[in-house]
């Protein structure tokens, strides 16, 4: 059988390291997972031309939403969150799952986080969606959202609406007055939250989806003033044992081994040279 993940760029993409990992512990020699380039444009085209053998895709930026209109079925969970980052091939079709909100709620339980009365996500994309849809089976339901242009976080107010959620709105310059809360999500890329380290140092709970390079700078900030931090890459290991079990039918997924395989790679990444 075979399998991949999509999504532009993808050279760095901790998937297939993940999968295969998981692919060896279960003794499924016979299972494939590769990396495409793939952009929106693209989807439509590679998605048709897969043959027979496919057992299913992980989809990554920018494909996680462009995706729905291209699949016959979509759980209500990718439905609620606007993006699939998973597709299950079998004869009923093409299927599109969210395992993005399985992955966040396993991380936090992971780091012992106690769900939270409070909460402020940083950015508006897709891994902020999932993270509200992560928030509200915690029991939350209202959330402060902060974006650098409220016009572009059209799409996340309205995962907010079907989710049931209260967005409170913010601009970036007005960060420091939605800091007191139990959990301070970022979902913004590597660097882009550098320069707010100081002042977020305090928080008492921190889960940056960043895994590389780590410690980020407000993971080092919070880690220094005795909070909890949370790291990107428990997140991906989760999600992808999830998507394993999707694919292969097996429950038995061996999470360790994924683990061990996943952090192995990003030391060797990060080693001079590499």
């Amino acid at each position: 059988m075979k399998a991949a993940v999509l999504g532009s760029p993808i050279a760095h993409s901790l998937s297939p390291h993940l999968h295969r990992a998981a692919y060896e512990g279960l003794g499924l020699y016979d299972w494939q997972y590769e990396a495409f380039e793939c952009d929106e444009a693209g989807l439509p085209g590679l998605l048709d031309g897969l043959g027979p053998g496919w057992a299913g895709l992980s989809l990554t930026m920018p494909l996680k939403r462009a995706v729905l209109p291209l699949l016959d079925t979509v759980s209500e969970l990718a439905v609620e969150v606007g993006g699939a980052n998973t597709v299950i091939f079998s004869e009923r079709g093409r299927h599109g799952e969210n395992t993005d909100v399985y992955g966040i709620l396993q991380a936090l339980a992971e780091a012992g986080v106690r769900p939270p009365e409070s909460a402020t996500i940083l950015g508006g994309g897709a891994t902020a969606a999932s993270t509200l849809a992560a928030l509200r089976e915690l029991g939350l339901s209202e959330v402060n959202l902060v974006v650098r242009d409220p016009a572009r976080a059209g799409e996340t107010s309205e995962v907010a609406e079907r989710l049931g959620t209260a967005l409170s709105l913010r601009t970036f310059d007005k960060l420091e007055t939605v800091l007191d809360v139990d959990l301070l999500v970022s979902t913004l890329p590597a660097g882009a939250a550098d320069g707010f380290a100081g002042l977020i140092a305090g928080v008492p709970a921190l889960f940056d989806v960043v895994y590389a390079p780590w410690p980020t700078r407000l993971a080092s900030a919070v880690a220094a003033g005795g909070g909890t931090v949370i790291g990107g890459f428990p997140m991906l290991l989760h999600q992808a044992a999830r998507q394993v079990e999707m694919m292969t039918g097996r429950t038995d997924v061996p999470v360790e081994a994924m683990r061990a395989a996943g952090k192995a790679e990003i030391v060797r990444r990060a080693a001079p040279g590499s």
